[in-house]
């Protein structure tokens, strides 16, 4: 046992590690059956996002859109750093996903770029649209991603926003699987994996947009929002972001994306054109890249469906619930022993002191 780490059971003892285990572990299993909807924060309503595509213009003049070099800096504390000797293919595979020499690429989502800018032109009752579309996750309200995650490494906030938790993912991208939109991406040679088997099992760390989730706890907007010149982003209670899309959508003859899609998301997009032209748009354009079959360009299929509505989506999240459940509570107890809350952070100061441990001080 390391120092560092400094997991002494004396700061925890038996009967607490096991039933910390033994609930989460019943929360993962039911949280992840695929049968429930995500609860609202007991405390309010969660967050959603309104992005008004009559207003972005894409930045033109600028070499990076202000929304994507906002992103960039504010979580670039964030981004993988992976060794080079680290970065192997996935067994049994030979081949692994590596950004690290695409780091200043921003035409697409990569581990390093969590939002980008889509550009395409659509024709609409006789008139060309040229169409700017901001692209990051959708932070769905049911998202499969979190569902089928055998290591309970992502989370539906009830704040809102879908977030992965670094130190727990292995980089399997079952979660970039059955997103309807591919948005999460994948960098090889980092990841808890490689502290466990890093020859037999892992493929590194999904990352995406956590919509600021930090920001978001400070009272602060997330980074892309405030940065936007033409306030072409909103962000409130999600029903007031919905009620705000529909009237805008209203007042243009507009219409509106994010409503439906995969059983509903916290993401409401406004355009004057049918999104059903620009998904075939963005598709076109895909197919004309280099190398149309990588990942991380989503179009905007309307009315995509929730993977785990589907027969199959409810058999694997039942499979992987139990899983799941055990990692969580696995990861639930290993944080109390290093010090951290349930959720990562510091534990609260005035607690039993006795309970508190010490601590010491790609391809495109």
């Amino acid at each position: 046992m390391k120092r560092e780490d400094n997991l002494t059971m004396g700061s925890i003892s038996r009967r607490d590690f096991l039933k910390r285990s033994m609930g989460a572990g019943l929360a993962g299993g039911v949280i992840l059956t695929g049968m429930d909807k995500v609860a609202l924060a007991s405390t309010g309503e969660p967050v959603g996002t309104f992005i008004d595509l009559t207003k972005c213009d894409g930045c033109p003049g600028k070499d990076t859109p202000a929304c994507v070099a906002a992103c960039r800096t504010t979580n670039q504390h964030k981004f993988p750093e992976p060794a080079a000797d680290d970065i192997a293919n996935y067994w049994p595979q030979k081949k692994h996903e590596d950004w690290t020499d695409k780091k200043g690429l921003t035409s697409r989502l990569t581990p390093y770029n969590w939002t980008f800018v889509q550009k395409v032109e659509v024709e609409h009752e006789g008139t060309a649209h040229e169409v700017s579309v901001p692209r990051r996750c959708m932070h769905c309200d049911n998202p499969p991603c979190v569902k089928v995650c055998p290591f309970s490494a992502q989370e539906k906030r009830p704040e809102g926003p879908v977030v992965i938790d670094d130190e727990l993912c292995f980089g399997g991208a079952k979660c970039r699987d059955v997103c309807p939109w591919g948005i999460p991406a994948r960098q090889a040679g980092v990841g808890l994996y490689l502290k466990l088997a890093p020859q037999l099992a892992g493929g590194g760390v999904m990352y995406k947009c956590d919509l600021c989730y930090d920001r978001l706890e400070q009272g602060k907007l997330p980074a892309c929002i405030e940065a936007c010149p033409n306030a072409a982003m909103q962000i409130g209670g999600q029903a007031q972001m919905l009620e705000a899309a529909r009237a805008r959508a209203a007042e243009i003859g507009g219409y509106v994306y994010g409503e439906k899609e995969n059983g509903g998301t916290s993401t409401f997009y406004v355009s004057p054109v049918p999104f059903e032209k620009v998904h075939k748009a963005l598709m076109e354009q895909k197919q004309g890249q280099e190398n149309p079959q990588a990942p991380s360009f989503p179009g905007m299929p309307v009315n995509a469906e929730n993977f785990l509505e589907s027969a199959n989506g409810l058999a694997i999240s039942l499979l992987v619930a139990p899983v799941a459940g055990i990692v969580g509570a696995g990861a639930a107890a290993y944080r109390t022993m290093k010090g951290q809350g349930e959720d990562g952070a510091p534990p609260a100061s005035g607690g039993d002191p006795e309970r508190v441990p010490e601590r010491e001080g790609n391809d495109e």
